[in-house]
């Protein structure tokens, strides 16, 4: 399976920006498509998650009412919504497929984007 990611750009507080990734190769193996990000200096963290077959999102605290994440199975595409975005939310966006029913942890993701920049100015 291979991810891309794209959507990443510059945005002020309050603004708006949509991420896709778009999936290729095997992607009848994923059960669940996440988002991460890494701001600089800090460690990887969850974002968002959804079933690739339908049901159950995911969301990490402090974007839960701001982001969405959504799929278009057809076009093998996830989307990360992001309204409201604050300067916190700078940091760079990996998408990433999982082989796993239930990842709870980043080693359960199988497969990652290359990253998209996003940020955001006060």
């Amino acid at each position: 399976v291979q991810l891309q990611a794209s959507g990443g750009g510059l945005v002020q507080a309050g603004g708006s920006l949509r991420l896709s990734c778009a999936a290729s190769g095997r992607t009848f193996s994923i059960y669940v498509m996440g988002w991460f990000r890494q701001a600089p200096g800090k460690e990887r963290e969850f974002v968002a998650r959804i079933s690739w077959r339908g049901g159950s999102e995911y969301y990490l605290d402090s974007v839960k009412g701001r982001f969405t994440i959504s799929r278009d199975n057809p076009k093998n595409t996830v989307y990360l919504q992001m309204n409201n975005l604050k300067p916190e939310d700078t940091a760079v966006y990996y998408c990433a497929a999982s082989n796993v029913y239930d990842p709870k942890r980043d080693a359960d993701y199988d497969y990652w984007g290359q990253g998209t920049l996003v940020t955001v100015s006060s």
